[in-house]
């Protein structure tokens, strides 16, 4: 079906509907997202305050035949907040419905609007004594509705799992402007398909999520963190099961990192203090959250003496206080930022098994190596079997002398990855970026069936069109 573009009586009839305060200005932090690969644009932006407002813009949006492009935070990377191309859409900013309507302290929930940015979520969690795991890298500016949407994953899926998984419940409007009332504080409700898990990771393409409801667990007795020198990603997946042998689901993350990353930081960020005073070639990052009556730095004391005696580890700094636990978690948490003031030829957001991890750094350089000179920061969750492994310039040339090579890149490494049963896409999304992977990737019957739900839901192709599905 044709999509049209806003018009100013379409603005005027909701300008009709809504408050004043609704609307804001068209302006660059609505149409840019961070890797700077697009530029979006709009006819209008509206920021409702309550569901209500919401089905209201909707329900406008799906009789006119308008484009509506959900946002949330903006710091998606694979351009799922934008519209760069086609009839001019809504966007539909969740800024301002940010309340806690809830903390359930002994079902251990809590219910939030989809503004709602993931460090308050955190802090809130933290006043009653809760831990609400989610955590990336844009804690201080995602949303939790664009987490949901895209079913982020971050440092701690290795114990709690994805937003899938730390989510009850949801209130969301549909592509007609009805509003589901599925926002739920159950951990067991079996009547029929399930439309929380088809919101979650749809990106904006199904429905507007304007509520959840989260799963809160208990804040660990104790926590204790180290930085470990390892020979390589094998000896780090060895290592990995030993903590586990050692401490079982008591290990939160498990972040493997390489000296490439370092330098970044080191060369874009020098006032980050760095653990070691020589970069090594392969180190991780260990957290622990251990029960009541049991000593986090003493396990991770016995976890290195046993993987230095197996060979496993090299050297390694066991966190002593809060201010040296947040200084290594710094130094994970820049290397993205660090990378992108370097600026990458090529980005890639890719899980394998485990088990396949270290043939692939080993045959990932290889692919890279027979494509010409780069240099190459491979880092991310081992421990759920997600990295990130981006391709960069040599010193002396920029990511746009290798524009057009990115696609080539992409494509022998997601080959790569796809020849060794891994996805292209971990946890940032399809967005708009990996469209075609997803076609190239895909399995038939799933892309079949894909297409089928979004041509019932939204048979008028308004939501969030060109993300995860090409627009027809």
């Amino acid at each position: 079906m044709t999509l049209n573009s806003v018009t100013p009586a379409f603005v005027e009839h909701l300008r009709k509907q809504l408050p004043a305060a609704a609307f804001r200005e068209v302006g660059p932090a609505y149409l840019e997202e961070p890797r700077g690969r697009w530029q979006g644009r709009a006819g209008v932006v509206v920021a409702p305050d309550c569901t209500e407002d919401v089905a209201k813009i909707v329900r406008a949006a799906f009789e006119a035949a308008v484009p509506l492009v959900p946002y949330g935070g903006g710091t998606g990377l694979v351009g799922g907040q934008l519209s760069p191309e086609g009839a001019l859409p809504v966007i539909l900013s969740l800024e301002r419905m940010r309340a806690v309507r809830g903390v359930y302290t002994e079902e251990n929930v809590m219910v939030v609007e989809a503004g709602a940015i993931l460090q308050d979520i955190h802090e809130a969690a933290a006043k009653v004594d809760r831990l609400f795991p989610l955590s990336i890298a844009a804690k201080g500016s995602a949303r939790i509705g664009g987490n949901l949407a895209t079913n982020a994953g971050g440092v701690n899926v290795l114990r709690y799992g994805n937003a899938r998984d730390l989510c009850l419940g949801l209130e969301a409007v549909l592509p007609d402007g009805q509003i589901w009332h599925g926002l739920k504080r159950l951990r067991k409700d079996n009547t029929g398909y399930d439309l929380r898990n088809l919101l979650i990771g749809s990106e904006g393409t199904l429905g507007v999520i304007t509520a959840a409801a989260l799963k809160l667990y208990p804040r660990p007795a104790g926590e204790g963190t180290a930085v470990m020198v390892v020979r390589d990603p094998r000896a780090a997946l060895d290592l990995l099961a030993l903590a586990r042998d050692h401490m079982g689901e008591g290990v939160s993350a498990f972040e493997l990192m390489h000296r490439q990353g370092l330098e970044f930081l080191a060369q874009e960020l020098p006032d980050i203090r760095q653990p070691f005073d020589t970069h090594p070639e392969w180190f991780v990052l260990i957290e622990v959250g251990l029960a009541r009556g049991l000593d986090p730095a003493s396990a991770l004391e016995t976890l290195f003496a046993e993987a230095m005696e197996a060979g496993l580890v090299s050297d390694g700094i066991i966190a002593q206080s809060e201010a040296q636990r947040q200084a290594f978690w710094e130094v994970r948490e820049q290397i993205p930022e660090a990378n992108r003031r370097v600026g990458s030829a090529s980005s890639h957001d890719i899980s394998l098994p485990m088990g396949a991890i270290p043939d692939f750094v080993e045959k990932g350089r290889e692919v890279i190596a027979a494509l010409g000179a780069f240099r190459i920061n491979c880092f991310g969750h081992l421990g759920d079997g997600n990295l990130h492994y981006n391709v960069f310039p040599m010193p002396g040339k920029t990511r746009a002398d290798h524009d057009a090579e990115r696609d080539q890149i992409k494509r022998a490494l997601h080959d790569l990855v796809d020849e060794m049963g891994g996805s292209v896409s971990a946890e940032h999304g399809i967005g708009r970026l990996k469209v075609d992977d997803l076609e190239r990737y895909g399995d038939p019957a799933k892309l079949s069936a894909m297409r089928a739900i979004k041509a019932a839901l939204d048979p008028k192709g308004i939501m969030n069109p060109g993300a995860v599905l090409r627009a027809v």
